[in-house]
């Protein structure tokens, strides 16, 4: 095998065309959602600048090796939780309410920044972390150990996600809560555990969705849940009688989506008036404009994306590669599963993004960061399992 051929090896070919195929359909998308007379910014353009910085994002991120990555796990936690706590006390000039939350910085010369968005990275890099050094230690597996396990899981995750939901932001805390689920289904935990955990978890669901339908005013005062917040769900529940107010996006995106029919009415010709749909509902615009056909091609590309990740976590023999492939999966998994669901009347409209497709600079930077984890995981597993081939 000559070095040129290892050294291709560690670059996983099929992600790189699939983040290149992605960004081709995001700029599409948004140029179109863009002429549509609702905005007066570029935002084509700017999404262009946000794909070239992730770019380097990736190509910074992937020269740590798993090791470097370890060492930083928690100073990259710890800054992630500063930013979210600076947030909360930081003056309404550098940090606005926006739609009822307090979650970006106003940056002068780039726009806004969502701390939220790299912390998930951040959140990732420590779970793994943690669960790694719970077996150095725990090499004995019991239903205590796995237990104990399961209470610092929680503890890690439970910094970042209380800082978020202070903002309110409940789309994001439910990507964290994905992301830690994702690590403890990984994680070797015992399913003694947490089946009944699950089961807790479900009766709990189903108590927070009777009190948002009969007593509201109980988690508006215990849980600072925003009354815009419950619109979301009664508006998903019944649009049409909410369809001036909080039901008005998604009857638009369900009548965008459903005319496009099989082929779309073509690029650029979109006839149906949705607001934002260059951010979270930007899959309503691929539906009109390309239709079943398009908007299936879209979803076969995150399957693909799903595929490398799982690809490279199953090839990593280091376990801290392996959980950080998992959380990764876990994170994008969710954002796709959630932002399609609203965009068809499945789930209800949470504000979370579709991963590389809507526009947006912190939500790309943070994805690319992901993605820069997995390319450093890839090209230094390919080079420690060739390099004593090569020496010979």
């Amino acid at each position: 095998m000559t070095s040129k051929n290892t050294e291709q090896k560690r670059f996983n070919i099929g992600l790189i065309f699939v983040l290149l195929f992605m960004g081709l359909v995001s700029c599409l998308a948004i140029y179109s959602a863009q002429t549509t007379g609702q905005y007066g910014d570029n935002f084509l353009m700017k999404q262009i600048v946000w794909y070239i910085v992730g770019s380097c994002i990736i190509i910074v991120v992937m020269r740590f090796d798993p090791e470097q990555l370890y060492r930083l796990s928690w100073y990259a936690y710890g800054f992630g939780i500063f930013l979210l706590a600076l947030l909360m006390i930081a003056p309404s000039s550098i940090a606005p309410v926006k739609n009822g939350a307090k979650s970006w910085f106003i940056v002068p010369g780039l726009g806004s920044l969502q701390p939220s968005e790299f912390v998930k990275v951040f959140l990732i890099l420590a779970l793994a972390r943690t669960v790694v050094r719970h077996y150095e230690k725990f090499t004995e597996k019991t239903i205590q150990t796995d237990f104990w396990l399961l209470i610092k899981i929680g503890l890690v995750t439970s910094g970042p996600l209380l800082l978020v939901m202070m903002q309110p932001d409940l789309g994001t805390s439910l990507v964290l809560l994905s992301i830690m689920l994702g690590i403890i289904f990984v994680s070797g935990i015992t399913w003694r555990i947490l089946l009944p955990l699950f089961g807790v978890f479900t009766s709990v669901v189903g108590v927070i969705f009777y009190l948002v339908l009969w007593h509201p005013d109980i988690l508006e005062k215990y849980l600072n849940v925003k009354p815009y917040q419950f619109g979301r769900i009664y508006s998903w529940l019944d649009p049409y009688n909410y369809q001036s107010t909080s039901g008005y996006q998604l009857i638009r995106s369900l009548l965008a989506i459903g005319s496009g029919e099989t082929i779309g009415k073509g690029y650029n010709n979109r006839e149906v008036y949705l607001p934002e749909s260059h951010t979270d509902f930007i899959f309503s615009v691929i539906g009109e404009e390309f239709g079943f056909i398009g908007a299936s091609i879209v979803v076969g590309l995150f399957f693909m994306l799903i595929y490398f990740v799982t690809k490279v976590g199953l090839e990593s023999v280091n376990p801290y590669e392996s959980y950080i492939c998992s959380g990764v999966i876990a994170m994008i998994t969710f954002h796709v599963f959630q932002n399609i669901g609203m965009s068809i009347g499945l789930l209800p409209i949470t504000g979370i993004p579709l991963p590389f497709i809507s526009y947006g600079g912190s939500s790309l930077m943070g994805n690319m960061l992901a993605m820069g984890l997995i390319f450093s995981v890839q090209y230094h597993n390919k080079r420690y399992m060739f390099s004593s081939r090569n020496e010979v």
